[in-house]
């Protein structure tokens, strides 16, 4: 039985068509959503948690002539969701694998939330397939040692340790903590009724919630500790890229995002005021500027 509601329904805000693919990779299959001339320069979008490539619908439309490519992570939207493989340099070798069936040798990356994370590790691992990165609403992984000692940094992630927790995250998940999440992390309006509903309809199922639990489980077990995500990017971080956190972002509460600056020296960071979590949607004018001028980068 086909779920619904089907991504062929789906489009952008300014009704342009949406051309829908499925590719394999390492035996995942994945949804990939394209808008713009297929000969357009490509920017690749990634969505996170816990939305799908439809949170873009505000940005694509104003890039219109380039090439977007929107792929469903594993585990979200369209996308297969395999029992494993949610660990975020596994996630990021998804993105290099969809990028490779689309013939992409080189883009202009812009991810938001764990999209963010994929971008960071992507254009750690292979460079060269990254000309430029725009990372949304995400703490980078050089923390300065204000943000290493507050106690409400600690306090911004503990809403991943029931969501990690096996039966108690799927339960959540599935029982609709999705509209909460959307609610509490966006100023008001941001989001319609039946927008959070288009998202809560894909991650509630089965198949989400355990993908969510396997998610944020390895992140906890397996990536923070150590700060493995970090110690596994290059040092220094080469990519051009610009960072954009919105002040009310509960993810960066406490956060003063200081310390990437010897790690990362072609990195800006951009406070958005007023903001919350969701740019893409809060603040689609902002992120495609900032797209676009990341996209002359291209080929350089």
């Amino acid at each position: 039985m086909k779920s619904r509601p089907d991504p062929s329904t789906l489009n952008l805000d300014d009704s342009a068509d949406v051309r829908h693919t499925d590719v394999e990779v390492e035996g995942v299959r994945f949804h990939v959503a394209e808008a713009g001339p297929e000969d357009g320069q490509p920017i690749v979008l990634v969505h996170g948690w816990p939305q799908h490539w439809w949170c873009w619908r505000k940005v694509a439309p104003l890039l219109g002539e380039y090439r977007c490519v929107m792929p469903d992570l594993r585990g979200h939207g369209w996308s297969d969701a395999p029992g494993d493989g949610y660990e975020k340099r596994r996630l990021a070798e998804d993105v290099l694998g969809i990028m490779d069936s689309f013939g992409l040798d080189r883009v202009t990356y812009a991810g938001h939330d764990w999209g963010a994370v994929i971008g960071f590790l992507l254009a750690s691992k292979a460079p060269e397939r990254i000309s430029s990165f725009l990372a949304l609403s995400v703490p980078h992984t050089w923390p300065s040692r204000h943000d290493r000692i507050d106690p409400r940094r600690l306090a911004a992630g503990l809403y991943q340790i029931p969501l990690s927790t096996p039966v108690l995250g799927e339960k959540l998940v599935r029982g609709g903590i999705v509209r909460k999440v959307f609610s509490g992390a966006a100023p008001a309006g941001t989001f319609s009724s039946e927008e959070k509903e288009i998202y809560l309809e894909r991650i509630s199922r089965r198949e989400g919630a355990r993908a969510t639990v396997a998610l944020y489980r390895s992140f906890l077990l397996r990536e923070l500790p150590g700060n493995q995500i970090g110690r596994a990017m290059a040092d220094p971080f080469s990519t051009t890229t610009r960072l954009l956190m919105g002040e009310r972002d509960p993810i960066a509460m406490g956060a003063d995002l200081e310390g990437y600056e010897p790690h990362a020296p072609h990195m800006a960071l951009e406070w958005v005021p007023g903001a919350g979590h969701f740019l893409p949607e809060e603040e689609p004018e902002l992120v495609a500027s900032h797209v676009r001028e990341l996209a002359a980068f291209q080929g350089t």
